[in-house]
This record gives C-alpha cells, structure tokens and sequence, in this order.
C-alpha cells in the first residue's frame, strides 16, 4: 500500500474546498467507569462523499461561559472563578476543559463515533468548580478537531490530508450530564482535596469533639464562625 501526504489544509486532490463536517449529536454517563466518565456521541461526515479510511483525531473542549445567563445565586457561587458580576464581561473568557485522542474508523460518507471525557470533582480544577457552581441549564462547549485523515485512493494509495483547523462544533452540554457522572462514583456526597496535614488536624478535632463523620465537624466549625447553612 502506498502513502500520499498532502501537506495543505485545503482536502484532498479530487475536492481541494470539501472538508468534514463535525456534529455533536448527545452525552451519557459512562457507567462502571474506573472515574467519572462522560461519553459524547458525535458525527462526521465528507460532503463529497468520498472513502475514508480512518481519521486520526485530536478534540479540544473548551467551555464558553459568556454563552449563556447565571441568575444571582449562580454569579454568586461562581465569584471565586470570574470575580464581581460587573466585571464578566472581562472575565468570562474560553477555557479549556480537555484535550481527547481518538481513531475514527473507516467510512463513505459518514459515521457516527464517541469519545469519552474523564472527569473530575477536585475543585480546585477550573471546569469543575465551574460545573460545580451550575445547578441547572446547559454548560455552553466548543469542539475543535484537528489531526489527519487518511482517504482511499485509486490503485492501494491512502492519501493524508490534515483536518483543517477551521473544524469545530458548538454544543450545549446539560449540567445533569456531568452530575450524573459525579453521582455514578460519589453517590450523596462530594469531594474535597486537603493538604495530609489539614486532614490530621481535622480528625483530630472529629476524635476530640466525638463527631460521628467529617461532616458533623466542618458542620461545627462553621457555626462557630457565624456560617449558616446555604
């Protein structure tokens, strides 16, 4: 078998303006996954129908926050990541959530495949705290896609184009997505990144005060500093 490389983001030789077509189509919960996983379904498709051998694909997801509404509570809860609410026309800029390699396989016309995004409940993380801070509605995603596409030719040859970079999708993620992927591994509860020396410190305020659970003790020191409960 023979390789072609086409070095220019223009397609293949037979259609130089055609490129592929990239859809996102639905999310699920990934179940039993070793971390919280979430699958995106997605589409393609070569408008000049051609044969498509498999496509070696890079996806970058980046969150656009500046693509929908936040009520009051909501800016509120999200203060620590954009700041003061009068300042977000500045502050709420794209950022990356996460960067995913993927083989599609081989098609004429177009296919549908996945690929799977893991997640994280560490708050620390931006998209975390981020989808942390929704509590309901939609998380408002841009898909960039770029790598190689290797088409059949005539005689065994395999030509390879580059994805163009002008290749993304909009999507609007629903927030429960993600949920229901937190919910598969930290069922009633959430998840809180502490230092070894925080975390001695507060079981020995837990064994000191006879809490039942860390709850109970961070439930207390709260109160101690005047925080009610939200």
């Amino acid at each position: 078998m023979k390789l072609e490389v086409i070095a220019s983001d223009e397609g293949s030789p037979s259609n130089p303006t055609a490129e592929p077509v990239f859809e996102v189509l639905d999310v699920e919960s990934v179940p039993y996954a070793a971390t919280p996983t979430l699958r995106f379904h997605l589409h393609v498709s070569d408008p000049a129908g051609r044969a498509v051998h498999a496509i070696a694909l890079s996806t970058q997801i980046q969150i656009q926050p500046a693509r929908r509404t936040y009520d009051r509570e909501t800016q509120e809860r999200l203060v620590e990541l954009f700041g003061a609410p009068e300042r977000w026309a500045a502050t709420t800029h794209p950022f990356q959530w996460a960067r995913i390699e993927a083989l599609v396989p081989g098609f004429t016309g177009a296919t549908s495949f996945a690929v799977e995004v893991p997640c994280t409940y560490d708050l620390e993380v931006a998209s975390a705290k981020y989808f942390h801070g929704l509590r309901d509605g939609t998380v408002p995603l841009t898909f960039h896609f770029s790598g190689m596409i290797l088409y059949r030719g005539t005689q065994d040859h395999l030509q390879v184009v580059p994805v163009p970079w002008s290749c993304h999708a909009q999507w609007a993620m629903p927030i429960a997505a993600w949920r229901a992927a937190m919910d598969e591994q930290y069922p009633g509860g959430g998840w809180v990144r502490l230092a070894p020396a925080t975390l001695d410190r507060l079981a020995a305020r837990k064994a000191a005060r006879g809490h039942r659970s860390f709850d109970d003790t961070v439930h207390a020191l709260l109160d101690e500093r005047g925080e009610g409960a939200p």
